[in-house]
């Protein structure tokens, strides 16, 4: 019995109660009004209800009274073990082993399907993250944002959203200026300009510019030969971003180029439906969009008094290109130093006709610092002033990295101990989770070899207090995954992970899945077997969630 057919065995206790004391109190009630939640002493039972206290006053009831009849009511249901009232009127259920160590099964047989769903069926996500621009390597920021990112696109597509990773391309404006300057330079041996960019890469990239560039860029003028060096060696620094995303596990569906924007038209038809909803105005010569009819704090300058637009303009045209291509949440991932562009972002959203938070959603990501021998790690080898993805993966490892920078909610500060993660022990968090997996495919082989299979399934046997926490473990899986969905928050996910496999390492201390020495195989081992593959499959599950890899041997 999982948690929703619990809450719907509730409600129908509940209904005729509530009807029997009130007519009409229970209109409208329904099974998702009657949570459940995992008690934290486990001596309380499987799972806790507070539901008399919250109808106690609909109703007209004693919340403790009308708790004990609800108990009684319940105590009736199939698969219920017990229901005990605690405190001012908490229901506490215990189900009957066999019911709970049915999920074994239920887990084995949906395989990868499990945890999965169609609840967000309804939703057209366009994801937007990353975006880092192409003046350089991918810095910890962004790469947190990619593990992230990608981590949550899986956690959406896994409950029926359909999803697109979008990666807004940066290619017009002054920093690809001072990129340009920059890869010149270096080409002609100068230092680099005193507002561009450093590090070894820049060299790097002027050298294959000049091995790609098809003529002679000695003989161009000083213009053309910038102009050489901004397209090619854009085009160059942005495919090696997209190679090191790739090997970092993350692939996107579309690159959105910003010149775009401002090329096809994209920015005045965002200005005419704008001016069509009637929220522009001209002032002082310049085009504005009145966003203070929004909560914004002051209006925005979209069209600037020299005519050039102004920054938001992207902004407004890259919105309405979205919608128009049909996805209904747009959501945005940036970095923490975007906190003040949240405001004017949602007035936009507003401006448009649309619902701030849910057509329009932005995430902010605070900063990763790196911590090797107690010392903040500062420098990279090729950028020279900040530490890159290609760095990171280099010490620790793709797996190790994506799920570090997972595991923590991306809005508090993150420092990441390299010491810990390139430990093969149980203070590493990747390798305690890996470790349980690993250990998982261990126990199949060996029960394989000494004759113990999956032959024989008898639930009612799994009574072992540590079998009964791993199974409630595994029963908050699918509800973790849609909680993550829900709030944004992959961590939540990782998390989980620890806890399952720290309880399947204490099941594993415990109960044996293989007789001791010559003791006849029996039907305890077999059904244990299915337990230890459910763990399994679901600590495999949501590591893939993560995009971090599930190995059979470690």
């Amino acid at each position: 019995m999982n948690p929703e057919e619990l809450s719907a065995a509730l409600l129908a206790v509940i209904a005729p109660l509530a009807e029997a004391r009130r007519e009409g109190s229970s209109a409208g009630l329904t099974a998702s009004d009657l949570p459940l939640e995992r008690p934290r002493n486990r001596d309380h039972g499987d799972w806790s209800s507070n539901a008399a206290m919250k109808l106690a006053k609909v109703v007209g009831a004693n919340p403790r009274e009308f708790a004990a009849e609800i108990a009684v009511g319940l105590a009736q249901v199939e698969g219920v073990a017990t229901v005990e009232v605690a405190g001012p009127g908490f229901i506490n259920v215990r189900l009957d082993a066999a019911t709970a160590g049915s999920l074994a099964k239920t887990i084995v047989d949906a395989g990868a399907a499990f945890g999965t769903n169609q609840s967000r069926s309804d939703e057209v996500i366009n994801l937007e993250f990353v975006s880092a621009n192409p003046t350089g390597p991918i810095h910890l920021g962004g790469t947190r944002w990619a593990a992230v990112g990608d981590s949550l696109a899986r956690i959406f597509t896994s409950q029926g959203a359909a999803v697109t990773r979008e990666y807004y391309f940066n290619d017009h404006g002054s920093q690809i200026d001072r990129f340009a300057r920059s890869l010149v330079a270096a080409y002609e041996g100068r230092p680099a300009p005193e507002d561009g960019y450093g590090g070894g890469y820049i060299a790097d990239i002027a050298r294959r510019v000049e091995l790609a560039y098809e003529g002679d860029l000695a003989a161009l003028s000083p213009e053309d030969r910038q102009e050489a060096f901004r397209s090619v060696g854009v085009d160059l620094m942005f495919a090696e971003i997209k190679t090191s995303l790739h090997d970092f596990g993350v692939d996107f569906d579309v690159y959105f180029h910003e010149n775009d924007l401002h090329e096809s038209g994209a920015v005045q038809r965002a200005i005419a439906r704008l001016t069509e909803l009637g929220h522009m105005y001209e002032a002082d010569g310049a085009l504005w969009l009145r966003t203070t009819e929004f909560g914004d704090d002051k209006d925005r300058v979209v069209i600037k008094s020299d005519g050039q637009p102004a920054y938001i303009s992207g902004d407004l045209a890259y919105y309405l290109d979205k919608r128009e291509r049909g996805f209904n949440r747009c959501i945005i991932m940036l970095g923490a130093d975007h906190h003040g562009y949240v405001q004017r972002m949602m007035a936009m959203c507003a401006a448009f006709g649309d619902e701030p938070t849910v057509n329009l959603q932005i995430l902010i990501g605070q900063m990763v610092n790196l911590v090797r021998d107690g010392q903040p790690l500062r420098m990279s080898k090729r950028a020279g002033t900040v530490v890159t993805m290609e760095d990171l993966v280099e010490i620790v490892g793709v797996d190790a990295a994506r799920y570090s920078l997972a595991r923590s909610s991306a809005d508090s500060n993150l420092d990441i101990d390299l010491d810990v993660l390139q430990k093969r022990t149980n203070d590493n968090p990747v390798f305690y989770v890996q470790y349980a997996h690993a250990r998982t495919h261990n126990v199949a082989r060996n029960a394989a070899a000494s004759g113990v299979d999956r032959s024989e399934f008898a639930p009612e046997l799994l009574t072992h207090e540590t079998e009964s926490a791993l199974l409630g473990a595994l029963q908050e899986y699918p509800r973790t995954v849609a909680f993550a969905a829900e709030v944004r928050e992959p961590h939540r996910i990782a998390r989980y992970l620890e806890e399952l496999a720290g309880l399947y390492h204490r099941w594993y201390d415990n109960c044996r899945v293989i007789p001791l020495g010559d003791a006849p195989v029996e039907p305890v081992h077999r059904t244990r077997l299915w337990l230890n593959d459910a763990t399994g499959q679901v600590l495999r599950n949501g590591l893939d969630l993560l995009g971090v890899g599930a190995p059979e041997r470690m």
